[in-house]
């Protein structure tokens, strides 16, 4: 079968589309009778992507390598112990691997397993035109739903939901920050705040990713990037987010820029305010003045993906309408590299997506 794989690690330039051998009969002893065969359609990047393409520390991959969490297709076969599926299917995919026996998963808590796992990171994942996955990962799409759109959403959406309804609890009423906000589970973030009755403030670059974080429904949009030679540079976000509040600060903080902008976060949180970290893609090594934690009683909430039922809530809403894919640009297999070449310059906003087959 045809997959973009990685035979080491660097960046998009390690890319290539090569003939691998296909996953092995749903009988084969190292597949569960419960598993599936996708046939897959359309597949996103997510920056874990590039991540793992460089290196993440403590994972060790076995090259080469598929990348891909995000995916949507048709079920190709199924597993002896597989019901309510069948070929033909139309489904989307959970990137979450949990193995529902320890403490965490009983607890309903499947992003905390002990074991837990993501298609595209620890194991081969969708940029290839068959995936064997568990059927229980999958979600039947309703047919005003493409592939593209179903593909957009599992990672995204599935972190910002729980980021934000579950961890940070947040409320209707309440403000949040979005910072990196052209990227696909920021772009999320400012839906699903928006859907809780939240009021929305974004931090992004350039005026075209203004227009568009504003068309999402972020009240309030920073430009970062707002000078040029030989104006002198524009102040912190958190100059321009504390005038906008009126110098209290906003309730909530959904980031993943990390280290380079930990202080300006710190600095716009009010009393009781709450950072949620879901990536650290300038670093993971931030500096904080601790005496903003203790003498507004802030929280410092970490997130991970979601739980299956949380999974379900928000891929819901997203059935419903109610929430809808941000796509950048759409490539066909072939162009993976150029895909990953565009996700690492920066210039992308909403989804990039892979589409493969017909």
């Amino acid at each position: 079968m045809k997959a973009a794989i990685a035979r080491k690690h660097g960046g998009p330039e390690v890319i290539e589309i090569a003939d691998v051998p296909p996953p092995p009969p749903l009988s084969h002893p190292s597949l569960s009778p419960d598993s599936v065969l996708l046939a897959v359609r359309a597949a996103a990047l997510n920056h874990l992507d590039l991540w793992v393409l460089r290196g993440l520390p403590g994972l060790e991959l076995d090259f080469p390598h598929i990348g891909g969490a995000d995916m949507a297709g048709t079920v190709a076969e199924v597993g002896a112990g597989v019901e309510g599926f069948a070929p033909g299917d139309r489904v989307l995919v959970n990137p979450g691997l949990w193995d529902g026996e320890c403490e965490w998963c009983l607890k309903g808590e499947e992003s905390l397993c002990q074991s837990y796992r993501i298609l595209g990171e620890h194991v081969n994942g969708g940029f290839a035109e068959l995936i064997a996955v568990p059927a229980r990962n999958l979600l039947p799409i309703p047919d005003d739903l493409t592939f593209v759109e179903a593909a957009a959403v599992p990672l995204a959406y599935q972190t910002a939901w729980r980021g934000l309804m579950r961890r940070a609890a947040l409320q209707a009423g309440e403000t949040v920050l979005v910072t990196g906000a052209s990227g696909g589970v920021a772009t999320a973030a400012i839906q699903i705040a928006r859907h809780a009755g939240a009021t929305v403030y974004a931090v992004t670059s350039g005026s075209e990713n203004v227009r568009r974080v504003r068309e999402l429904g972020a009240e309030h949009v920073i430009d970062r990037s707002e000078a040029s030679p030989p104006s002198p540079p524009p102040p912190p976000f958190s100059e321009a987010v504390w005038k906008l509040t009126g110098k209290r600060g906003v309730d909530v903080v959904f980031d993943s820029v990390g280290a380079a902008i930990w202080s300006d976060v710190m600095r716009v949180l009010a009393k009781n305010g709450r950072l949620v970290t879901y990536g650290a893609t300038t670093g993971a090594d931030a500096q904080i003045n601790i005496r903003h934690v203790f003498w507004k009683q802030l929280q410092i909430i970490g997130t991970t993906m979601a739980s299956r039922s949380e999974f379900e809530q928000v891929m819901s809403l997203v059935f419903a309408k109610k929430l809808e894919p941000v796509i950048d640009v759409v490539f066909p297999l072939e162009r993976a590299r150029e895909a990953y070449e565009r996700l690492a310059s920066g210039e992308h906003f909403g989804k990039i997506i892979l589409t493969v087959g017909d």
